[in-house]
């Protein structure tokens, strides 16, 4: 089924229509996985309080966090001391002379809340100091940074700890609720510095920005699904690499056989049984679901279509059960009309489905919902 949208005078991205891409921020941050229900539906409902929401977030946690303490880490210095610590550096040592003046170059771990966590969350007040609407929010904002610097936290982040990889909060070691919250709060923070159409202060070439604006579009779809639908049973994994089942090949094929990709996988089992479970490929695009066709007005991108039947088929295998029927999701954001269409190919069955970003943030949640609702029993709750 195909539905025109309702013309509405929307901000654009390229051709696609977006009413407020702080809704999609929130999506794909850690912090909403964090937030309790009742605090993320209403942060979802007035998206635009996001940077507000989020300097009460990384202010109340760093507020709780100084009253116990800062973490501590270890950080590598080099230094000449008067008596030994660590390691000693025999070359420095000796080609300073520094022995004739009782004094010996040595390598060691030093406890310092001067650590990279720490100046990240640091620098993230200093940003949200600057972009919040609220003045007491800035001026906590301000007040918890200089508390840090005169804690310790003298640094700044570096350029890599800056851009910090994504790098989900269950792989930094082990943390306390105040430290994953005030976390989560900070990474949201740098997030919110996105390429718009507006005139900004500096300037990004058209590619990179549609670049980031659809990696933010498929980290959005990811988180979103991880946060609704992990306590139903689902697993949702992101990036996943796919092997081709090769069953023949030659010397240097595998030198230059790419791999497959896919942006997100939805899988659960059901019925506490190993045998009946679940699969979703999903593929994001973002880009216009339809393209011009030759014979007819608009066509479906015969070049995606390949793909997914690739990712599907590719797959199957007799030891994985959930990979012969396995179902397939290629979800765009909608361009001027709402697509939701499926074909069941070879026991797979691919849906074609758009969300409608131009819509509030109620309706592209039970879009999002819809798109992987229906393939097979049971299904997801919208609830």
């Amino acid at each position: 089924m195909t539905t025109t949208t309702e013309a509405i005078a929307i901000p654009t991205i390229g051709r696609i229509p977006v009413r407020n891409i702080w809704l999609l921020m929130l999506y794909a941050s850690e912090l909403y996985r964090e937030l309790p229900k009742a605090q993320s539906v209403n942060v979802e409902d007035d998206p635009d309080e996001l940077p507000n929401l989020v300097a009460e977030l990384l202010t109340h946690a760093v507020e709780r966090r100084m009253r116990r303490n800062l973490s501590y880490g270890y950080q590598h210095r080099q230094d000449d001391l008067n008596r030994v610590r660590g390691r000693i550096d025999l070359l420095r040592t000796e080609r300073r002379q520094l022995l004739q003046r009782g004094r010996v170059a040595c390598s060691f771990e030093d406890l310092t809340v001067d650590t990279p966590r720490n100046r990240f969350v640091k620098s993230a007040l200093n940003l949200l100091n600057r972009i919040v609407s609220k003045d007491d929010l800035a001026h906590r904002c301000r007040n918890l940074a200089a508390s840090m610097e005169r804690a310790g936290v003298t640094g700044d982040p570096t350029s890599n700890e800056r851009r910090r990889p994504r790098t989900p909060l269950s792989r930094l070691g082990q943390l306390g609720a105040n430290d994953r919250e005030m976390l989560a709060a900070a990474h949201l923070a740098f997030d919110l510095k996105l390429p718009t159409e507006e005139v900004g202060a500096s300037l990004l070439p058209t590619p990179d920005r549609e670049h980031e604006i659809w990696r933010l579009y498929e980290r959005a779809v990811g988180g979103f699904y991880r946060a609704v639908l992990s306590h139903q049973g689902w697993k949702v994994r992101q990036g996943l690499w796919y092997d081709w089942q090769v069953q023949a090949k030659s010397e240097g094929i595998d030198a230059v056989l790419p791999k497959m990709q896919t942006d997100i996988v939805l899988e659960r089992s059901l019925r506490n049984d190993p045998y009946a479970s679940q699969r979703i490929v999903i593929d994001t695009k973002f880009t216009s679901i339809l393209d011009p066709g030759h014979h007819r007005n608009q066509t479906l991108h015969s070049g995606h279509i390949y793909q997914m039947y690739a990712y599907l088929r590719s797959q199957e295998c007799e030891a994985d059960p959930a990979s012969l029927d396995s179902s397939g999701v290629l979800l765009h954001p909608a361009v001027d009309e709402y697509v939701d269409e499926y074909a069941l190919i070879q026991k797979h069955k691919i849906r074609f489905a758009t969300v409608n970003l131009a819509a509030d943030s109620r309706t592209i949640r039970q879009q999002l919902l819809r798109a992987v609702d229906a393939n097979k029993e049971p299904s997801i709750s919208t609830s």
